[in-house]
């Protein structure tokens, strides 16, 4: 076979590594490779069975941090080409292949792509980047049929289906399916953050995080999604962002036949079941599952905030806190729920809403069971049990189980109120809440009950009003052993324990168990009454006083005793109802031990003793003990006849009624 002709040149046969990527091997990986390159190449020799006359020439050439890797094949015809000459520093090579790696060594980058202008040392490396251009991908699994435009890439993706992960890490035994990840690894190790941006000083472990990070600085977004047009300025991004529109779950965790779109979350996943936390915080010794977490975490301690909004100046963690921060300004969108077109924000959301339409709830507490649809939740959740609260107020060291309870409360200090109502400039000092208040500017209640088919503005009033149907009480008091439906009512009972008042009154001082009583208590001074009835237009503090008010039009008497069937349309009327039965008078007083069995008449009776009335008639000066005697004073002097007795058609004053 003629051999003259043939020419196999360094990158037909393997990679080359990139300068930083050859620069993070240390001296036995270099010579691993080597040797590899070295049996690879005799392999390729047996099976091309060339024959006659040939020389091997082999080159490794390392300058500081270069590299430098040749293998050619040349018959007797090429050895007599004419020797080629580089422009830039004038040394004479014998071979073309030589000449291209001395290209590579002092940075020359020949090969342009005619699309985007970017230039390349080498010209397979041109041509692996055509295939982005032109969506080419040649290579083939044969167990799942996925493409790829690398061979590298095809190989590395196999080893998901035969589990096989042949790099392993000398200090802690972890195992990685690539190469680059075991290097990426074990940088976490030593600490070596070998890459650094110039305008910030920030140091990054990989070079490709360092591009991605100048892309903040610059603003470049260079990826664009070609169903949205949405850009990004990382091409893993978009590849992971094209999976939210196609729906794609390619990974699937052995464990509990979990999908999902990318490795990585699969990798994150796969830890919850092994309760590995491999990453440590040296300052505060929490442990973490993955490294992003961490580093997430770390920035608690320094309080850094690099990413800035440049329409508010807020600044945030993470580009992706800022991300989804500038769809705030934006009113952007874009994901779909696919049952009730609903859309929102993050997918997350997405996911988290879609739940509520199939029930299911994955995160399940090992102690009690309960079932919760956000992992958020059930950890929240496990601080009831621990009794954990790592979050403390630095104003008066209150305490709390959850960071979003903390920032809630950091509002109380400020009195920020940030968020408004376009509608009625009406302002908040949560996004939340001005989202249930829209709620009641367009009366929509996407949220119904399967049971009683009542409706609701937010999921989360209807999981509260799913707990009447069960009757389930998870929360349980530890002094008095009262249960509740909800851990909110059970700490506002603890305080009737307690004793603590934590909400004051700017204006009179007076104090509150609850901040909804303030609330309510303010509207007192400024004789506010936002909620207003639609059929008889009587306005309301309170937007439960408006839905009592409510069922006097309607006639509903949701409140059913299943003893005597007797029905109510309040239910604090239900429950002193329910106590007839039972016999039970929990309200005692103090002085006389009288008991009964409604805390208005234990009122009523204590200010026997102080001699207090505080209801009084401002045309008669009468001051009656009950509010009720004090309405039909009222009305003797109007001359009001509001409930009329259908049969004779006579006029009463007042009527007793549940």
């Amino acid at each position: 076979m003629a051999v003259s002709q043939c020419s196999v040149t360094y990158e037909d046969v393997t990679v080359i590594f990139t300068q930083e990527e050859w620069a993070l091997l240390n001296p036995s990986e270099k010579k691993l490779y080597r040797d590899v390159m070295w049996e690879t190449f005799m392999n390729f020799l047996s099976i091309e069975k060339l024959q006659g006359d040939h020389s091997t020439e082999e080159q490794h050439n390392h300058q500081g941090s270069k590299q430098s890797n040749i293998i050619s094949i040349t018959g007797a015809k090429k050895r007599s080409q004419k020797p080629q000459e580089c422009e830039l520093n004038n040394k004479v090579f014998t071979y073309s292949s030589h000449l291209q790696n001395q290209k590579i060594n002092i940075g020359e980058k020949s090969y342009e792509c005619k699309q985007c202008s970017k230039t390349f040392s080498c010209s397979s490396y041109l041509r692996k980047h055509e295939r982005i251009h032109s969506g080419e991908k040649p290579y083939e699994c044969k167990q799942c049929s996925k493409t790829f435009n690398r061979c590298s890439s095809l190989q590395d993706h196999e080893r998901t289906h035969n589990g096989e992960k042949p790099y392993e890490c000398k200090q802690c035994n972890k195992t990685f399916r690539r190469s680059s990840n075991l290097r990426r690894h074990e940088q976490t190790h030593s600490g070596e953050k070998p890459y650094e941006c110039k305008q910030c000083s920030k140091t990054f472990r990989r070079s490709s995080n360092l591009r991605e990070h100048e892309r903040m600085h610059s603003g470049e977004k260079p990826y664009h999604c070609k169903n949205c047009s949405e850009t990004f300025s990382c091409f893993g991004i978009l590849r992971f962002h094209e999976r939210t529109h196609c729906g794609e779950k390619s990974y699937e965790c052995k464990q509990c036949s979990k999908t999902f779109s990318c490795a990585s979350y699969l990798r994150t996943h796969e830890t919850i079941h092994s309760g590995e936390k491999l990453y440590g915080c040296k300052q505060c010794s929490k442990a973490f599952i993955t490294s992003k977490y961490l580093r997430n975490h770390e920035k608690t301690h320094s309080r850094e905030k690099p990413y800035g909004c440049k329409q508010c100046s807020k600044t945030f963690r993470q580009p992706s806190l800022l991300r989804r921060h500038e769809r705030t300004h934006s009113g952007e969108k874009p994901y779909e729920c696919k049952q009730c077109s609903k859309t929102f924000r993050y997918s997350s959301h997405l996911r988290r809403h879609e739940r509520t339409h199939s029930g299911v709830k994955p995160y399940e507490c090992k102690q009690c069971r309960k079932t919760f649809r956000r992992s958020s939740n059930l950890r929240e959740h496990e601080r009831t049990h621990s009794g954990e609260k790592p979050y403390e107020c630095k104003q008066c060291t209150k305490t709390f189980s959850s960071s979003s309870s903390l920032r809630r409360h950091e509002i109380t200090h400020s009195g920020e109120k940030p968020y408004e109502c376009k509608q009625c400039t009406k302002t908040f000092r949560f996004s939340f809440s001005l989202q249930k208040h829209e709620k009641t500017h367009s009366g929509d209640k996407f949220y119904e009950c399967k049971q009683c088919c009542k409706t609701f503005t937010q999921s989360n009033l209807l999981r509260t009003h799913e707990r009447i149907h069960r009757g389930v009480k998870h929360y349980e008091c530890k002094q008095c052993h009262k249960a509740f439906r909800y851990s909110s009512s059970l700490r506002t009972h603890e305080r009737i324990h307690s004793g603590e008042k934590p909400y004051e009154c700017k204006q009179c001082s007076k104090t509150f168990s609850q901040l909804s009583n303030l609330r309510t208590h303010e509207r007192i001074h400024s004789g506010e009454k936002p909620y207003e009835c639609k059929q008889c237009s009587k306005t309301f503090s309170q937007s439960c006083s408006l839905r009592i008010h409510e069922r006097t039009h309607s006639g509903e008497k949701p409140y059913k005793c299943t003893q005597c069937n007797k029905t109510f349309r309040f239910f604090s009327s239900f429950r002193t109802h329910k106590r007839s039965h039972s016999g039970e008078k929990p309200y005692e007083c103090i002085q006389f031990s009288k008991t009964f069995n409604c805390s208005s008449y234990h009122q009523t009776h204590e200010r026997t003793h102080c001699g207090e009335n505080p209801y009084e008639c401002e045309q008669s000066s009468k001051t009656p003990e009950y509010p009720s005697t004090l309405k039909v004073y009222e009305r003797s002097h109007s001359g009001e006849d509001p409930y009329e007795y259908n049969q004779y058609s006579k006029a009463f004053h007042y009527f007793n009624s549940h």
